[in-house]
């Protein structure tokens, strides 16, 4: 669930901190004092797109932090172990996502002080809260939304999934093995030229690491004379006569050592000096054990320049560079095994089969489900009607045989009468707005039960309701915050009466500058509210009373 949100300099909101409760909260103010600004904050932490400027003017960043509590959360711990943050949970309960927006644009995102992406704050936040607004009703009027409703409403949200991707590999196989029918003179051919190229390729027996050993081999061998000539110039100086460097510097090492006793700063400067000697005498052994080793070979060189020239021939001859020809073998007996499974007999045209036979089981099963649920989806909604004053009203999930697709073996669509007597047609032909209201909360009401999300935000999803029909939704949305933790943001007084935990938006002048503030009501101040909401600016005693009735206090 949802145990804070911290917010600073964000939009209008300089500084805020709310906690949260379990069941029905509701969020509640004036128009324009800022109640939107609440979700816009929580979608940015959780990895919402930022499309403008959210920081506050006059400050150089936004900082929004929400707070979960997760013990029971399988799917977000799952998420946490499988991008490897599990360590990151504070006695694997508490999950703090946060995120940083500067004034020029940029951010930071954090999962419990750890750098995270916005893309991972969004996956993570599917398993924390969803947010209902009021373009929900919109998207239902999209067949593909009422699809994805059933299917969550079944459970049967991997078994789509499964559907989807087993589709996608028989459509991929399919499009294979036409395209092989189609060109397999072709086929054949460049199968044919591969085997010949690979052929001269494996002969070749080149690979990356020889390149770069006959290269350095063959800058030895040719300049083999001149690298003598300087390495005997070298031990010369070094320690071949009386004025060679390792000579003069024994000399100083002598007396230095004469004097030392009478200084002991001139202690690390010996000290120094016997250690050039050592140094010197390795490099003198290193060089003599090389001159020793080292003979001018015109053989070897003449062998090393025509295996180089092989292999630069082979490069030009296939246009690529001499250190990619191990590459270009490999990929081109990639190619002919995918063309030898072409030109195998049958083989391709198996694997099709075998490809539709996994998905035609998985579409069955898909569709047998989605039979049931359609039935009990019906039913529901239906029920629902009736006590959102749609009296007689009628919703139904009808399913269409259609051909195979990666959404099954049916089309799914959402019918709706609206009063008794009238043949149900598609919700997006017949429903008026205030009746979409009701229906889109309908199954937003009852799919939740079956959603494993803990928390789920409605914004202002009950536009155009009102009278009974927005008690009958406040009683429903409290309902859902028996099993859910439920945040509405309302402008009905009927709803917000029925929440456990009521906070209110309001806005104030400071500076010049407009802020907007939130705060948790008593039992007094929530009275006041519900009879701001019933009665407008000028509350009398008689909207007072009424919201006391309301709240049953």
């Amino acid at each position: 669930m949802l145990q804070a949100l911290s917010i600073r300099d964000f939009i209008i909101v300089e500084s805020l901190d709310l906690e949260f409760s379990q069941g029905f909260t509701t969020l509640t103010g004036e128009t324009g004092a800022g109640k939107s600004i609440l979700i816009d904050a929580l979608s940015l932490a959780l990895g919402a797109r930022n499309d403008g400027a959210v920081t506050r003017k006059g400050a150089d960043k936004a900082d929004i932090s929400a707070s979960f509590f997760i013990k029971n959360n399988v799917l977000a711990k799952s998420w946490l172990t499988e991008n490897e943050l599990e360590s990151s949970l504070e006695n694997q309960a508490e999950l703090i996502l946060r995120r940083v927006i500067y004034a020029d644009g940029r951010s930071r995102g954090f999962i419990n002080g750890v750098a995270a992406t916005a893309a991972q704050l969004k996956d993570l936040g599917e398993y924390l809260i969803d947010i209902y607004s009021q373009n929900a009703h919109h998207s239902l009027l999209k067949t593909n939304t009422q699809r994805q409703i059933l299917d969550e409403f079944a459970g049967d949200v991997d078994l789509a999934n499964q559907v989807a991707n087993q589709y996608k590999m028989w459509h991929k196989l399919n499009f294979q093995r036409t395209e092989v029918e189609k060109n397999s003179a072709a086929y054949a051919d460049e199968l044919a030229e591969l085997r010949d190229k690979t052929r001269e390729l494996k002969q070749l027996g080149f690979t990356a690491d020889e390149w770069a050993e006959l290269q350095q081999e063959h800058n030895r061998l040719a300049n083999g004379a001149g690298l003598l000539t300087v390495l005997q110039a070298c031990m010369t100086l070094l320690d071949d006569n009386e004025t060679s460097i390792n000579g003069q510097l024994t000399l100083v090492q002598q007396k230095l050592a004469a004097v030392v006793e009478f200084d002991v700063a001139l202690i690390e400067a010996a000290d120094n000096v016997d250690s050039a000697l050592i140094t010197l005498e390795e490099t003198s052994r290193s060089l003599n054990r090389y001159l020793q080793n080292t003979e001018l070979d015109p053989t070897r060189l003449a062998d090393v320049e025509n295996r180089l020239q092989s292999i630069h021939n082979i490069g030009r001859k296939y246009r690529v560079k001499p250190e990619e020809l191990p590459d270009l073998l490999a990929a081109d007996l990639a190619r002919m095994s995918d063309l030898d499974g072409f030109a195998n007999d049958g083989a391709l045209a198996k694997q099709e089969a075998q490809a539709l036979d996994l998905y035609q089981v998985s579409a069955k099963q898909l569709s047998e489900n989605r039979q049931k649920s359609a039935k009990i989806l019906s039913l529901k909604i239906s029920a629902e009607m009736q006590r959102l004053s749609l009296s007689g009203g009628q919703f139904s999930v009808a399913l269409q045989t259609c051909e195979a697709s990666a959404n099954g073996l049916e089309t799914v669509e959402f019918l709706v009468a609206g009063h008794a007597g009238v043949e149900p047609r598609p919700l997006n032909k017949v429903a008026s707005g205030g009746e979409l209201s009701r229906i889109s909360l309908a199954l937003h009401v009852t799919t939740a039960a079956q959603d494993s999300v803990p928390c789920m935000i409605f914004d202002e999803v009950d536009v155009g309701i009102g009278g009974g029909v927005a008690e009958v939704v406040g009683q429903l949305l409290k309902q859902l915050g028996a099993e859910h933790q439920v945040l509405v943001i309302t402008h009905l007084p009927q709803v917000a009466a029925q929440a456990a935990q009521h906070l209110q938006v309001s806005k104030s002048q400071s500076n010049g500058a407009t802020l907007s503030h939130i705060q948790a009501l008593d039992k007094t101040e929530r009275i006041e509210e519900i009879a701001r909401m019933l009665g407008g600016l000028n509350i009398t005693e008689t909207t007072r009373s009424h919201a006391k009735e309301m709240l049953g206090v």
